[in-house]
């Protein structure tokens, strides 16, 4: 979806230039005026949007919370142009890892185009998505939930606990599934080494179990992860509570 939304309080010169441009390049782009409603809008238009000011007319405050909250919600990503004064406004209200790139008026037109062709290879090459890596020693429900999960996040699926602390030792991962109940180094075991690592201490980590009476359930909360699912679950919860999970986390 090669599509660029360019934002700000009007379509002045300079935005028909670089709208102009990115057309020439085969980028399509339109020009929606600055409020939350009209960005709201066009959502699922594009995963860009370019914030254009000039002349000191910064955003609301409100308007720049909207797009920092639709980076993560909605994986979207922002650019900014502005003077230094008005990309440091911006700075004091947007945390940085959101904007993929601000650039200083005068824009040099090739550099942006550029820019924005990267940014669009990286989305299409899967680069900003989650990695998950899921441990299971079922190789049939490994595989469902890898299928279930390939079109939104980066998956990689392990068969044993000592290959989960071997592939993270190499690689990192948003968030570890794992099955509480493995043979040889179980769930909890491996859930140990990994807090007990300090470059793997911090990965979230969700049990996977196929036991939900009270006694199992509370087992497994004793250690405290950053949740669990039943191995029942389906298709669209599974999906609908990870997202929700990064949501809550902030796109952290």
């Amino acid at each position: 979806m090669n599509r660029v939304v360019m934002t700000g309080k009007k379509e002045t010169f300079a935005a028909k230039i670089l709208m102009k441009k990115l057309n020439d390049a085969g980028i399509e782009c339109i020009f929606v005026p600055l409020g939350v409603n009209s960005l709201h809008a066009k959502l699922e238009y594009t995963v860009l949007f370019v914030l254009l000011i000039e002349d000191g007319d910064e955003p609301e405050d409100d308007v720049l919370q909207f797009l920092s909250d639709k980076t993560v919600d909605h994986e979207k990503h922002m650019m900014v142009i502005g003077s230094a004064n008005e990309l440091e406004y911006v700075s004091q209200r947007v945390r940085a890892d959101r904007i993929y790139r601000t650039f200083v008026r005068p824009v040099d037109n090739n550099v942006f185009v550029s820019t924005v062709r990267e940014l669009f290879d990286k989305v299409s090459s899967g680069e900003f998505r989650k990695s998950l890596l899921v441990v299971d020693d079922d190789p049939a429900f490994l595989a469902l939930v890898r299928d279930w999960l390939r079109d939104s996040y980066n998956v990689t699926g392990v068969s044993s606990g000592m290959q989960a602390i071997k592939w993270l030792g190499r690689n990192k991962a948003d968030l570890v599934l794992l099955d509480y109940e493995m043979p040889v180094t179980t769930g909890p075991q491996v859930f140990e080494m990994l807090r007990s690592d300090e470059d793997t201490k911090d990965i979230p980590i969700i049990f996977l179990t196929g036991k939900s009476d009270r006694e199992s359930v509370l087992a497994v909360l004793s250690l405290k992860p950053d949740g669990y699912f039943l191995k029942d679950i389906r298709k669209k919860e599974l999906c609908d509570r990870l997202a929700e999970f990064f949501v809550l986390r902030g796109g952290k």
